[in-house]
C-alpha cells in the first residue's frame, strides 16, 4: 500500500493517483527573468505600508483633480460670500450662528467666519492648487536636476566643475527666508504695483522661485550617480562603438539613474507643499480669493477664527498632516522596493 504522498525519482512528489507533480518553485525561481521594474513593483506590493500611502496620496490627487465635479454635485462652490447671500446664518460678528462653525446636513464642513466661504469646496479647491503648484515644481525641478546633475557628471572638467560651484553657491541660500523675500520681487517683475496682481502671475511666481533652489539636492545626487556609472564597463564599450555622447546619456545612463530620481521626487514633492503652504500663510503666495492650503491656515490664526471657531482648522490641518504622511512613507516605501537591503 502506498502512501498518499510520496516520493518519486529525485524529489519530484507523487499524489495519491500514482501521477508526477512537478515540484512548487522557488522563490529566486519565481523572480528569475523579471526585469528590475518588476522586481520593484513586487516588492512594493508586499508592503502594506507603502501600498495603503499610495492609496491615500491617490485619493488626495483625485479629489484636487475632480474638485470642479464634486462642487457641481455638492451645490456650492468656494467663491460664494453666504454672508452677503444669507446673513441669517451670521451674527453680528460675521461667525456662523450655528455651532461648530455651521457643521449640518447642507454645509459639511461648516462656514468660514466673515466672508462665509464653505468650508467644504474651499478645502477642495485649496488641495487643488497646492497639489498643481508642487507638481510643477517638482516636475521643473527634477528635469533641471536630471539635465545639469547627468551633464555635469558624464561630462566632467569644466563643465563638473562650474555646474558644482553654481550648486555650491545656491546652497549656501537659506531658501525660506529666500522665498519670503523674493516673491514680491518676482510678482513686480510682471505687474506693476499699482495694478491688481493677477492669480496666473502669483501661481508663475510661486514655481519659479521654488525651482530656483529647489533643484541642487537632486542634481548633487545625479552627479555622483553619474561620476560612477561613466566608469563602467558597459559605458566603455559604447564609446568604444562609436556611440555619440547624446545616445550614451539616453540609453545607458538614464535607465540606471531612474532609482534616485523617483526616491527623490517622492520626498520633494511633500517639501513643496508645505513651503508653498508656508508662503500662502505668509501672505506672499496665493491670497484670497483663490483657494489655498495655506491662505486656510492665515485665516485659521486670525482673532475672530480662533476665538469663535476652533473647529475651522481642524479640516484642513487634518487633512494636511495625513497627506504629508502618506507621501513621506511612500518615499520610504519606493526606496526600499528599489533597494531591498535598506532597512528602514
Amino acid at each position: 500500500m502506498t502512501s498518499p504522498i510520496g516520493v518519486e525519482g529525485e524529489g519530484t512528489p507523487v499524489v495519491a493517483d500514482g501521477e508526477p507533480q512537478p515540484p512548487a518553485k522557488t522563490e529566486v525561481e519565481r523572480l528569475v527573468g523579471r526585469s528590475p521594474g518588476q522586481l520593484m513593483w513586487i516588492r512594493f506590493k508586499r508592503d502594506r505600508t507603502g501600498v495603503i500611502s499610495a492609496c491615500v496620496v491617490l485619493f488626495f490627487f483625485l479629489i484636487g483633480l475632480l474638485a470642479p465635479v464634486i462642487s457641481k454635485l455638492y451645490g456650492k462652490d468656494p467663491y460664494t460670500v453666504y454672508a452677503d447671500e444669507r446673513p441669517e446664518l451670521f451674527d453680528s460678528a460675521g461667525v456662523p450662528v450655528q455651532p461648530n462653525g455651521g457643521i449640518s446636513g447642507e454645509f459639511w464642513f461648516g462656514l468660514e467666519p466673515g466672508n462665509g466661504y464653505d468650508v467644504f469646496t474651499k478645502l477642495l479647491y485649496g488641495i487643488r492648487t497646492s497639489l498643481m503648484i508642487s507638481v510643477a515644481v517638482t516636475l521643473a525641478t527634477v528635469l533641471t536636476g536630471i539635465l545639469l546633475g547627468v551633464t555635469a557628471g558624464y561630462l566632467g572638467g569644466k563643465a563638473d566643475y562650474w555646474i558644482s560651484r553654481v550648486i555650491d553657491f545656491l546652497l549656501a541660500f537659506p531658501a525660506q527666508l529666500f522665498f519670503i523675500a523674493s516673491m514680491p520681487v518676482v510678482v513686480s517683475l510682471f505687474v506693476s504695483p499699482r495694478d491688481e496682481t493677477p492669480v496666473y502671475v502669483r501661481v508663475v511666481a510661486l514655481i519659479l522661485v521654488q525651482w530656483f533652489l529647489g533643484w541642487m539636492s537632486l542634481g548633487r545626487v545625479l552627479r555622483g550617480t553619474t561620476l560612477a556609472l561613466r566608469e563602467r564597463e558597459f559605458i566603455e564599450a559604447a564609446k568604444v562603438s562609436g556611440a555619440p555622447p547624446g545616445r550614451i546619456i539616453r540609453k545607458e545612463i538614464l535607465p540606471n539613474v531612474v532609482t534616485p530620481i523617483l526616491v527623490q521626487g517622492t520626498y520633494m514633492l511633500p517639501n513643496f507643499v508645505t513651503a508653498e503652504a508656508g508662503l500662502s500663510f505668509l501672505g506672499v503666495g496665493i491670497v484670497e480669493p483663490t483657494p489655498d492650503w495655506g491662505q486656510m491656515f492665515a485665516k485659521a490664526s486670525t482673532e475672530l477664527v480662533m476665538q469663535n471657531d476652533i473647529t475651522y482648522m481642524f479640516f484642513p490641518g487634518i487633512s494636511m498632516i495625513v497627506f504629508i504622511v502618506a507621501f513621506n512613507l511612500l518615499g520610504d516605501s519606493v526606496r526600499d522596493a528599489f533597494d531591498p537591503k535598506t532597512a528602514r
